[in-house]
């Protein structure tokens, strides 16, 4: 009976314990509903200006550094290794944490001098993968008229424009077997790709374009990826088939400094300054040609402020005076390069010309003009 009297007590408690979890719930849904809500906001925060957070992080004492530059150093017994593996055929691609831009460079400049090599950088907001495949193309003509040159002393007629091309015709270009005469040569031009998984690349048609051009027998591709579900990006065939991946794990624990320069900070917001460093980044990455276009722009946008924008005929009457441009064709693919990275908007004016205009600051573009002169 003792025994029954105790079990019966420990039944009870167990309610008990049941019904006062359950009393105490509902009754925390019932004051949480009464409660006033607070009327604050995130547009209440005060927000300090990303260039000085920006400063403040750089401004954070590195450490480790001893051993980053040892592991720099140990990676560099592999240059001919991975130099190897790309006259195999396969692409390279680098991954492991840390910024993996200084590392690509180094091997490229240090080991692939013997080929061209066209650099991508796939963190940029967007990308004109078109003239990519227009580099390529010309820096292959080059290539095989050098080997012509040297087995017979000839060359050959001159080619189409490739900047006429369309995108499968300078795909079957790249891809064509080698002439007769340098087969005894390799003959291929280099890709490199930083942050293959960048914003600039992530949709599936620009994955699409590079791996068709990581395919041609005529290139080989050294790409990274920072972002673990980078894979998910590819299919199987794009995976063993076209882009052919060789994976290093090369982790560098270095920081993505370039990068993240075009990542807005939590708890900031930009500034006219920061706009400035972003443009001028994407403008070092162009040619001297583009950057004298854009910045007979930028002179014209600061001389005539009430205008609403630049012609694009006077632009190019302008550029073709100071030799900067040679046709019309040359300065739509700067002014592409120019739309594709939002340095330069159109606008139809009120009497139905189509104008150019930068959309950014005075100040931001004589800051802009310094920097590009320098």
């Amino acid at each position: 009976m003792e025994v029954n009297r105790i079990e019966e007590e420990e039944e009870e408690e167990e309610e008990e314990d049941e019904f006062g979890f359950s009393r105490n719930y509902f009754l925390s849904k019932e004051l949480g509903s009464s409660r006033k809500k607070s009327a604050r906001k995130l547009s209440d925060i005060n927000l300090v200006d990303e260039e000085e957070l920006r400063e403040a992080a750089a401004n954070i004492e590195p450490k480790h550094e001893k051993e980053i530059k040892d592991l720099a150093i140990t990676y560099k017994q592999s240059y001919s290794e991975w130099k190897f593996v790309l006259r195999c055929g396969f692409g390279l691609l680098m991954h492991g944490f840390g910024s993996k831009k200084a590392l690509i460079e180094d091997f490229a400049s240090t080991t692939l001098t013997e080929y061209s090599v066209v650099v991508i950088n796939g963190y940029l907001p967007s990308i004109n993968l078109k003239q990519v495949a227009i580099t390529l193309a010309e820096l292959l003509w080059d290539q095989l008229e050098a080997l012509r040159k040297m087995s017979s002393g000839s060359q050959s007629k001159n080619q189409q424009p490739f900047n006429a091309r369309s995108v499968d015709n300078l795909i079957g270009f790249l891809n064509e077997p080698l002439p007769l005469d340098a087969d005894d040569e390799e003959c291929f031009v280099c890709v490199v790709v930083h942050n293959i998984d960048g914003p600039g690349l992530r949709n599936p048609d620009d994955q699409q374009f590079l791996a068709r051009i990581a395919s041609c027998a005529n290139v080989r591709m050294v790409a990274s990826i920072d972002n673990i579900n980078a894979p998910l990006l590819w299919d199987k065939k794009m995976v063993h088939t076209q882009f052919n991946w060789y994976w290093v794990h090369v982790p560098t624990f270095a920081p993505y400094k370039v990068e993240g320069m075009f990542f807005p900070l939590i708890l900031a917001h930009g500034g006219s300054a920061q706009s400035v460093k972003t443009a001028s980044l994407v403008l070092q990455s162009l040619t001297p040609n583009a950057q004298n276009v854009f910045k007979v722009l930028a002179e014209h946008q600061l001389a005539h402020p009430d205008d609403e924008g630049m012609p694009t005929n006077s632009l190019y009457t302008i550029c073709r005076e100071r030799f900067i441009v040679s046709s019309q064709l040359t300065l739509n693919s700067h002014l592409t390069e120019f739309k594709d990275h939002e340095l330069v908007k159109s606008k139809r004016k009120s009497d139905g010309q189509d104008c150019l205009y930068i959309p950014l600051s005075d100040e931001a573009i004589e800051k802009l003009i310094a920097e590009i002169g320098q």
